[in-house]
Parts: structure tokens; C-alpha cells; sequence
């Protein structure tokens, strides 16, 4: 169950172990949720702490795009893009590209 992982996560966190993955995996359990906005908070801390976490950039964007915060979402993904690109993190790379695309058509 998703909620036990975020508190779980949580905890972690308040007994001091900070790190990119603890991160990165509240904000995804807080995405699956639908808490977009305590997602970008996790996926923003994951991204300060571990520049090229090419997979917390890419989700972050997502979470972006769910509130509807569009130009945000893109400079993500253009940063996101330009790490993995120089990790050889392409699958990752590709995906972003694809989302950023989109993003770029509808605004």
C-alpha cells in the first residue's frame, strides 16, 4: 500500500537519513497519490541533491505538467535532457525529449 511507503519515507527522512533516492522515492510514492504538489517539493530536493538523478528529473517534470505548470515543466525537461545525455542515460533522454515535444505543441 502506497500511503504505508510514504510514511515509512517520511520517517526516514525525520530521523535524518536525507539523500536523492529517499527522495525521489517520496516523491513518487506522492505522485502515485496524486499529490503533485508534495511531489515537486521531493523530486526538487532529489534533483539539488543528486544533479544527475536522470529518473527524478523526468518525474518531476510529470508532476509539473499534472498542476498544470507548463514552463516550469519545460526548463525541467530541458535540464533533465541535458543529464542524461551526458550520463548515457538515453532511454530516459528519449523520454523527456518526447514529453518536452508535447509540451511545446500544446502551449
Amino acid at each position: 500500500m502506497v500511503m504505508v511507503d510514504i510514511s515509512v519515507f517520511e520517517n526516514l527522512l525525520v530521523s535524518g537519513q536525507d539523500n536523492a533516492l529517499l527522495r525521489y522515492s517520496l516523491g513518487q510514492a506522492y505522485l502515485k497519490e496524486g499529490e503533485s504538489s508534495s511531489a515537486i517539493e521531493h523530486f526538487k530536493k532529489a534533483v539539488e541533491q543528486d544533479p544527475t538523478y536522470s529518473a527524478a528529473w523526468k518525474l518531476y517534470g510529470k508532476a509539473l505538467v499534472e498542476l498544470d505548470r507548463r514552463q516550469e515543466a519545460i526548463s525541467v525537461y530541458e535540464q533533465g535532457i541535458q543529464v542524461a545525455e551526458q550520463k548515457g542515460d538515453k532511454q530516459a533522454a528519449k523520454e523527456m525529449i518526447i514529453f518536452l515535444k508535447r509540451l511545446r505543441k500544446d502551449t
